[in-house]
């Protein structure tokens, strides 16, 4: 299926790992331009030399180093698109984990970080994104399962990310009225260097990953480029009806409808 996305521009944040890696691979194998976002330069330069190898033109990337935490950065985002590539079709928006623990272990200070980072830093540049697009587009924030179900020992996620999919509600509405949609994507258990981190919490990853594998109907983890293919399309103009929408992708895990 052509999802016609020659030539749209998007941000891609926490683009040099897991699912925003595997997404940023999909978007330039489609002919997408982006703008890519990490914390790190190095991981940037490498993920840029993956897909260069992979026959993306270097011309079509650029990138913006800093923590969406960093009020600036949102706006350092959509210049980048705007100034380099004319336009502004989308985002795909995705932060990593924050501080683990219980909430009884967990400072206020950290909370404060993580809603900074988390809640703010996404808000932000969502917001940012919209107010760049003249033409429609698409927006999707990478959440998780934890928005119907609480993941033990990581309380910040379990408290933020159900306000983070009401406020995509809400935005869906604000801004549907110009052609532009929000989603949010819930992930389940895929093959990630977070989720690994989260098997080892216990002491027993395989035994922890083999544990969350028999309660997913399917019986594995997915892969990180099967979310990659199914946050294209969502980005892309063929899901031009869909906003307003929390998408589970878990294998099935999720036990009610």
């Amino acid at each position: 299926m052509d999802l016609h996305l020659r030539d749209k521009a998007f941000i891609v944040t926490g683009a040099t790992s897991g699912l925003g890696q595997a997404t940023a691979v999909e978007l330039a194998l489609n002919g997408a331009q982006l703008v890519l976002n990490a914390r790190s330069q190095e991981s940037l330069a490498a993920t840029v030399q993956i897909l260069v190898a992979a026959g993306v033109p270097e011309s079509n990337l650029r990138t913006v180093e800093g923590s969406i935490g960093t009020p600036e950065v949102a706006s350092q985002l959509t210049t980048a698109a705007l100034e380099h590539f004319g336009r502004l079709n989308g985002a795909l928006i995705s932060v990593g984990g924050p501080t683990g623990g219980l909430d009884s272990t967990i400072s206020d200070d950290q909370w404060l970080d993580a809603f900074s980072t988390v809640f703010l830093g996404m808000r932000r540049v969502a917001r940012a994104t919209a107010e760049a697009m003249t033409t429609g587009g698409s927006i999707a924030l990478v959440l998780s399962s934890t928005v119907h179900t609480p993941i033990a020992g990581i309380a910040t996620s379990n408290g933020l990310r159900p306000g983070l999919a009401m406020l995509v509600k809400q935005m869906s509405v604000e801004y549907g009225p110009r052609g532009i949609r929000f989603n949010s994507l819930l992930p389940g258990r895929f093959d990630t260097e977070r989720v690994r981190f989260l098997d080892a919490q216990g002491g027993d990853p395989n035994g922890s990953r083999q544990r969350a594998e028999a309660g997913i109907p399917l019986r594995r983890y997915g892969e990180p480029s099967e979310f990659g293919a199914f946050a294209a399309f969502i980005l892309s103009e063929r899901a031009s009806y869909l906003t307003g929408a929390s998408i589970d992708l878990d294998g099935g895990a999720r036990p009610s409808v």
